[in-house]
């Protein structure tokens, strides 16, 4: 089965990034061929900034990388090395209604939150459309709030075959219902939005800081303490197996420990945990040349997957007269 995930470089990865879609983008490399692209041309409807946007996409490909991204098991590249992508793109804009378009939620909830509307932003549907259907994958996994991406896929893939024949697989969306969502320092869902992250890679003082910084009640010392609806335990226990979720319980219902001491573990925790991907991460920002090389081989697999299918789109359209 294949499956296709494309992920913007929009800055420092944070632990809601990591559990909400990371980890499970991570372990479908295991049994299913698996394409991953770094999506700069989706970027830039709010990166303006050249020397940014080029740092922003290969500090993504080094992190997605260290944390577990195999260029052996996966096509991992660069959206914008793949120019078949934007024929493609110009190609399904004449299979978009403006309808379409005009119901999109994220068009309208990225005008709501301020971003100027253009027509990157509004026709941002037709690149992702281009982005899925020119690797034909069988599985998009999608958050909730991207369905109507997927949905919009397949409405224009839909009118692109009544016209010229089953040309483009369907995909499905795939919606992973117990992917834990992850409560930032004030409880929110963790977000860049709000400001309120855990940042994976931050110097160990700076991430010690933010943690100390996790709302909780004000319980006296000795008292018991509750952990169910507590912002350090509802992210410690991400990192935790069943027993050790036990044990944290226990600790908070026994009293003699503050809310302090359950914020210095889990930093502990988290330093632990993603310790070795720290290591892989300093490796590859030590190796750039390296990650250029993953990125360009990449790159070529994802085109050689892609020339069949964009060699008949130009067949059955006239392209290639």
């Amino acid at each position: 089965m294949r499956v296709l995930t494309g992920i913007q470089p929009s800055g420092d990865l944070h632990i809601g990034n990591y559990f909400g879609s990371i980890k499970q983008m991570i372990n479908a490399q295991k049994e299913n061929e698996t394409f991953i692209f770094l999506a700069n041309y989706h970027a830039l409807t709010t990166v303006s900034d050249g020397e940014r946007l080029k740092e922003l996409t290969l500090k993504a490909a080094i992190d997605f990388l260290a944390l577990g991204v195999d260029p052996q098991k996966s096509v991992f590249w660069v959206q914008s090395d793949v120019k078949e992508v934007l024929e493609l793109y110009w190609v399904l804009s004449n299979f978009t209604p403006m309808g379409l378009l005009e119901r999109a939620h994220s068009y309208k909830d990225k005008v709501a939150k301020g971003i100027l509307p253009n027509h990157s932003l509004f026709s941002y549907p037709v690149l992702m459309a281009a982005d899925i259907l020119l690797f034909s994958p069988d599985i998009i996994p999608v958050g909730k709030d991207q369905i109507q991406h997927v949905e919009i896929t397949r409405d224009i893939a839909v009118k692109f075959n009544n016209e010229y024949g089953e040309i483009f697989k369907l995909p499905e969306y795939k919606v992973e219902e117990n992917v834990a969502t992850v409560p930032g320092i004030d409880g929110q869902k963790m977000s860049k939005s709000y400001n309120n992250t855990i940042n994976i890679f931050d110097e160990e003082k700076k991430q010690l800081k933010k943690i100390k910084k996790i709302v909780t009640e004000a319980v006296p010392l000795e008292e018991p303490k509750e952990w169910r609806d507590c912002n350090v335990y509802n992210i410690a226990k991400l990192f935790l197996d069943e027993a050790g979720q036990k044990e944290l319980q226990a600790r908070y219902e026994r009293g003699g420990e503050g809310h302090g001491h359950f914020k210095l573990y889990l930093h502990e925790l988290i330093w632990d945990y993603f310790k070795p991907y720290r290591e892989k991460r300093e490796y590859y920002l030590n190796h750039t040349d390296e990650v250029r090389d993953i990125l360009n081989e990449g790159a070529k697999k994802a085109k050689e997957t892609a020339l069949p299918l964009i060699e008949k789109i130009r067949s059955v359209t006239g392209i290639n007269y």
